[in-house]
């Protein structure tokens, strides 16, 4: 049996009685009205954006439960803890459960008492729990399935999951309920596989825009990592022990080792640091991923094992310190800040030592001589990205299919980089790869193009090249900028099966023939990211609090923080940063104001209204 619905208001009414909003954004009313008519839907939204919203209203709307296949058992429960809090009948079934716990579930769900549930997709495919889902099909009845991070499916992509596969099997299995995937991260091959390998060939694809225009975009030239790092979080407003004014945030790094190199040294520079990688035991992993939902100001130095499913609207910033392997997981975890909408910032340092690097990692893999050629297209675009001379968000959306024009708020916009004519030194630096027989890195490279006299070069004969010394006009650092950006427009490729050694492709010969002129973008001094953002107008997550406000929106801040505690949920769960923004500016002195406030229904206002409006009449 199925649980569609024919009467859509009742979405709406779950939307204001519920979820406390007065209306849908964006999508989200065309895709749940679809789902209630049982039919299949392929959504593209960005973090932040409201995927949840689209199989949760129709969930509660519809007759029988509604299944979330999610990868992440440890997102799981801060899940459904937010949509108890809203009234919501919801519960989890995963490996955390105890033999007690998981039969008490699965009496719930055949008795038809939940709106929702989440399992991770291995338990859903297992035939007992197929054949549960078979009985509540027959009985209670299923109102549809929500396949979460879809993306995971793309055998392409940066967090394939083979168990996705398998969630093909749905359509035969349950003709009849209606099936949704949803992704914020999905380009134009991954979206076909979307469709192809989940049984979604005639699904209707819903894609929003993939701009995150409250995200601040800077990439920098590595020099002193460390040290760039800690000016950006100091320039953020953060002063010693407090992280960017107690902003929560997310250090990316390569390698288990230097995350913790790097938590150790944030720690001793005076930050609240943590580690996170697959390494650490699953308590460690639970304990960090716990005290980053719930408490303020945690920076988690981490590799990409930290991350997907992160439900945490109020993360101020995220920094990489190596250059990532795609596009599509550069914008996937630098999505992961600001899913509140308040103003963030995605910060990157990297040099061509990256590069190298992730070509040694490609060329090492297992994978066919395809897959490695489509990582090798994938780290191009990245590369390309890095060394952009436009704004960096239209290059981002571009990739996506997406066009956009200057956004005001990425560094290229906010100090438009130098360009110059860099042909002819351009033309040195090829012949001089040539001449060194396409053997060497780009220092040694530099070295003969400066003309640095050393032991070595004279061994090799360098010292005696025509090419020796004619780039003595230019600085060791203006020569690693023109390497790096030819190798960014593929004109020379560091080649990892031999230490990096720097070979011509096809691209040079136009520009050693003369018959095409190179323009390049100069290193130049930027104002600090933390200026950058104060100068747009942007000091925080409480920007737009007048002074006259300020006060009670910290005091509100603080009951938010004792009621979670007290519930023994993350502070967003409670109200998040908008809502009590708007409490501070409108001052609500009864319940029925207080119901005005978006992001407030009857639930919450019955729950924790009388203590925030307490904090109102105090002021």
């Amino acid at each position: 049996m199925d649980g569609h619905v024919s009467d859509v208001s009742a979405v709406s009414a779950v939307l204001r009685d519920t979820f406390g909003f007065s209306e849908f954004r964006g999508q989200q009313q065309a895709i749940i009205e679809r789902t209630v008519a049982g039919l299949d839907s392929v959504v593209l939204m960005p973090t932040g954006g409201g995927k949840s919203l689209c199989y949760q209203i129709p969930s509660i709307a519809m007759r029988g439960v509604g299944v979330v296949v999610s990868p992440l058992i440890a997102l799981m429960q801060d899940q459904v803890d937010a949509l108890r809090l809203l009234g919501v009948s919801a519960a989890f079934w995963n490996s955390s459960l105890s033999a007690a716990e998981a039969s008490d579930v699965r009496r719930d769900l055949l008795r038809g008492d939940l709106d929702l549930l989440y399992v991770a997709p291995e338990r859903l495919m297992l035939p007992d729990f197929l054949d549960t889902l078979e009985q509540v099909a027959a009985g209670p009845g299923l109102a549809l399935f929500a396949i979460d991070e879809a993306h995971c499916v793309s055998q392409w992509g940066h967090d394939f999951r083979p168990e996705y596969l398998r969630l093909s099997e749905l359509r035969g299995r349950f003709a009849h309920t209606p099936r949704i995937a949803l992704t914020a991260t999905a380009d134009a091959v991954t979206r076909r596989e979307i469709h192809d390998r989940l049984g979604l060939e005639s699904a209707e694809e819903f894609v929003s825009s993939f701009d995150r225009p409250n995200i601040r975009y800077t990439v920098e030239i590595k020099d002193d990592p460390k040290g760039q790092l800690l000016a950006f979080l100091r320039e953020g407003g953060g002063s010693k022990g407090e992280g960017r004014d107690g902003e929560a945030g997310i250090v990316y790094c390569l390698s288990r080792k230097k995350t913790e190199q790097t938590a150790e040294w944030l720690r001793a520079a005076g930050f609240d640091a943590e580690v996170y990688h697959a390494g650490l035991d699953q308590e460690t992993r639970r304990r960090v991923q716990q005290r980053f939902r719930r408490d303020d100001g945690v920076i988690v130095v981490a590799t990409i094992a930290f991350g997907m499913g992160i439900d945490k609207p109020d993360v101020r910033f995220v920094a990489h310190l190596d250059l990532p392997k795609s596009l599509e997981a550069y914008y996937q975890e630098t999505g992961r800040a600001g899913r509140d909408g308040e103003p963030a910032e995605a910060w990157m340092a990297y040099g061509l030592a990256d590069v190298v690097q992730q070509g040694s990692f490609i060329a090492g893999s297992d994978g066919s001589a395809e897959h490695k050629r489509v990582d090798q297209i994938k780290l191009d675009a990245i590369l390309g990205y890095a060394e952009a001379s436009e704004c960096r968000r239209r290059v981002l959306l571009n990739y996506f299919g997406e066009q956009s024009g200057a956004c005001g708020n990425c560094d290229t916009c906010l100090t438009p980089p130098e360009l110059w004519d860099a042909t002819v030194a351009s033309q040195k630096a090829l012949s001089a790869v040539v001449r060194t027989g396409q053997r060497f890195g780009a220092g040694h490279i530099i070295g003969v193009l400066r003309g640095e006299r050393t032991p070595r070069m004279e061994s090799l004969g360098h010292d005696q090249l025509p090419t020796f010394g004619v780039g003595a006009d230019l600085s060791a650092d203006e020569w690693r900028g023109v390497i790096r950006q030819l190798v960014a427009r593929g004109v020379l490729h560091p080649d990892p099966s031999a230490m990096g050694a720097l070979q011509l492709t096809e691209a040079a010969t136009p520009i050693l023939k003369g018959t095409t002129t190179v323009e390049l973008r100069r290193a130049s001094a930027r104002a600090p990211a933390g200026r950058q953002r104060r100068a747009a107008g942007s000091a925080g997550p409480a920007a737009d609090v007048s002074s006259a406000d300020q006060a009670l929106f910290e005091a509100l801040r603080a009951v938010r923080k004792e009621l979670a505690a007290a519930d023994g949920v993350p502070a967003f769960v409670v109200l998040a940063d908008k809502a009590l923004r708007e409490i501070a500016a409108t001052r609500p002195r009864d319940l029925e104001q207080l119901l005005e406030v978006n992001g407030i229904g009857p639930v919450k206002a019955e729950r924790y209204g009388s203590q925030f409006l307490a904090a109102v009449a105090q002021e």
